[in-house]
């Protein structure tokens, strides 16, 4: 899909804007210690949207960010990086009485985490109300961070929102997290139906479709009235089915060990999303995907891998070495 529109950006995220707290690496006995001394413990950007913001504004981009946050100290770090990054915050609410959520992340020596979450932060809090609909529509591509990810932001809240981007013209990009409260596809079955690209891992996929064959969880996913499916198959890199029955495997890049998997997803979705925005294959933007979750797994924290576009451009040249087009 060619992305053309004249608008005064080229892509509004919206979703999530916190704090991580990455701890790494722990094991599975770290509350079997009294003390658990790591090498070091910061406070890291984190939220599928301000991720996705942040790696898009480094690859050469006008992105804007659509989320909320708290009237706090940890709201004012996220807005600071925003300044910092380049990113347009009009669409951003700063609520009083919230407060801007933290994950802590733990990770273990092979990359893998688990969040801890507060439940009465602005990642659970956010919902429609806390979307200026009109700032959504002011580029060429909306990128939801992650279905279920933010719990208010429904069915009912989500078509709101993708009616007004196709009234725009916009290509609809998303994401997808594991439920936080037993909600299923069927419970957001009308807003998939908007999605041009979906961009679950096989892990999510196959949980929330009851199969196991990826060309079948695919199928099932394309039957909601998504147009393109997207699915992260880890170190074998992605499988992409579109409704007209086109698939294929785009391969992951070779040689890399993972030292921190968090936001390898909103990496790879912002990787895709910038190949859409220089209007690349379907084939390349997979590999634009690639290259940049590639770059974010060998860095901790969800937004130090990319540093620049010049960096990013090496390591899309290495891929091309790897993988010469026939």
């Amino acid at each position: 899909m060619v992305v053309t529109l004249n608008k005064l950006l080229d892509v509004v995220c919206v979703g999530a804007a916190i704090v991580d707290i990455p701890l790494q690496p722990v094991s599975k006995n770290i509350f079997d210690c009294e003390s658990y001394p790591l090498e070091q413990i910061s406070m890291t950007i984190g939220g599928d949207a301000i991720n996705e913001a942040t790696v898009l504004s480094r690859l050469g981009h006008k992105v804007g960010l659509v989320s909320m946050v708290g009237h706090d100290a940890v709201g004012n770090f996220i807005l600071e990086h925003c300044e910092k990054n380049g990113i347009n915050t009009e669409g951003m609410k700063v609520r009083d009485g919230i407060d801007t959520s933290i994950n802590i992340g733990l990770v273990t020596a092979d990359g893998e985490r688990t969040f801890v979450s507060n439940r009465n932060g602005s990642l659970w809090k956010e919902s429609i109300e806390d979307i200026d609909i009109e700032n959504t529509t002011r580029a060429r591509v909306l990128s939801y961070g992650s279905f279920f990810n933010n719990p208010r932001l429904d069915n009912r809240a989500l078509v709101e929102i993708f009616d007004k981007a196709k009234e725009a013209g916009m290509v609809i990009c998303a994401d997808m997290i594991k439920p936080r409260l037993g909600e299923t596809l069927d419970d957001v079955a009308e807003a998939l139906s908007y999605v041009d690209y979906f961009f679950p891992n096989n892990d999510e996929a196959r949980l929330m479709t009851g199969e196991q064959e990826i060309p079948k969880v695919a199928e099932k996913i394309l039957s909601y009235g998504v147009k393109c499916v997207v699915i992260k198959i880890g170190k074998d890199g992605v499988f992409i089915k579109q409704k007209n029955g086109e698939a294929f495997i785009v391969p992951a890049m070779k040689g890399i060990t993972a030292i921190d998997t968090i936001g390898a997803g909103d990496n790879f979705a912002a990787g895709f999303i910038s190949g859409l925005l220089e209007n690349r294959s379907l084939r390349e933007c997979a590999e634009y995907g690639n290259v940049t979750a590639s770059l974010a797994i060998q860095s901790i924290g969800a937004t130090t891998g990319v540093k620049n576009r010049e960096m990013w451009d090496r390591k899309m040249e290495e891929y091309r070495r790897q993988y010469p087009v026939k």
